[in-house]
This record gives structure tokens, C-alpha cells and sequence, in this order.
């Protein structure tokens, strides 16, 4: 179960596709925060979502939002993806100790060892607004990040 609406959002610092460290703390009390596990990079679903989160990013990202994006994949795969696609928000690697960031969202599935596709609304005081979770292959509706992000702004 991932945690809920209300809770303190987990503190984290992971490495971004620069190989450079993105935490949740670098946005607090500055910037609300989108934040999207997935399972792995260069697959279809999660190619999918990011894609249309990079395609409207004027819809999640701005002086009010930010984005991050976390899996279990490598900084170095998370480079070659973000080129591929022209990703220009962090992917952020829960590689070691693996998939510890998406255990403490609770969206991690130990028996498959990845994440599930977890989406968090993040205050600019760390408190989770919107939280979600589906499984591998089932695609979510993003307009439900933007209600909850209006939500937040306005």
C-alpha cells in the first residue's frame, strides 16, 4: 500500500541521469513536487507516461512544481533514456540499496524487484496530497496529477 494523503512524505536523495543528487528537501518550502515511480526505463507503459508527462510539461512542471521521476534503473541507463527522448526532468535512480526510496512510498514489489507505478503530490511543506499506485502494465490517468496539482495551486 502506498503511503497516504496526509503523511510526511519519506526524505530521499538519489541520483539523477547527470549522476548529480536530487532530494525532496531541495524543494522544500520553495516548490510543490510531482513524483512518479515507474518500473524501468525503455519500456512501453513507462516510456508512454514519461513521454506524456515530457510532452505537456508546461502542464506539471513550473515555478510553482517540479518533477521527478524515480526507478531502479542505473543513473547511466536513466542518461542514454533522458537523451533518447528528450526527457528534461530528473530520473532519479533507486538503484542502491535498491528500491530502498520506493519501499519507504510503499510502492515497491519485492518479489519483482521494482516499483510499482506510485504517484505522489508533494506540498511545498512535504506533506503528500494526492498519492496512487497501479501495477506494471496498467497505464495511469494523468489527468488526475493535474486536478491535484491544480488543487494545490490555486
Amino acid at each position: 500500500m502506498p503511503i497516504e494523503t496526509g503523511a510526511e512524505a519519506p526524505a530521499f536523495t538519489l541520483k539523477d541521469q547527470n549522476n548529480q543528487p536530487v532530494s525532496l528537501a531541495d524543494f522544500r518550502g520553495e516548490k510543490h513536487v510531482l513524483l512518479v515511480f515507474y518500473p524501468f526505463a525503455f519500456t512501453g507503459t513507462c516510456e508512454g507516461e514519461l513521454c506524456g508527462i515530457r510532452d505537456n510539461l508546461d502542464a506539471y512542471q513550473s515555478d510553482e512544481v517540479q518533477v521527478l521521476s524515480v526507478s531502479v534503473d542505473s543513473p547511466f541507463a536513466h542518461k542514454v533514456w533522458a537523451q533518447r527522448e528528450g526527457f528534461e526532468f530528473p530520473l532519479l535512480a533507486d538503484f542502491w540499496p535498491h528500491g530502498a526510496v520506493a519501499q519507504s512510498y510503499g510502492v515497491f514489489d519485492d518479489e519483482k524487484g521494482m516499483a510499482n507505478r506510485g504517484t505522489f503530490v508533494i506540498d511545498k511543506d512535504g506533506v503528500v496530497r494526492f498519492a496512487e499506485m497501479l501495477p506494471p502494465g496498467q497505464a495511469r490517468d494523468q489527468s488526475r496529477w493535474q486536478k491535484a496539482l491544480a488543487d494545490l495551486q490555486g
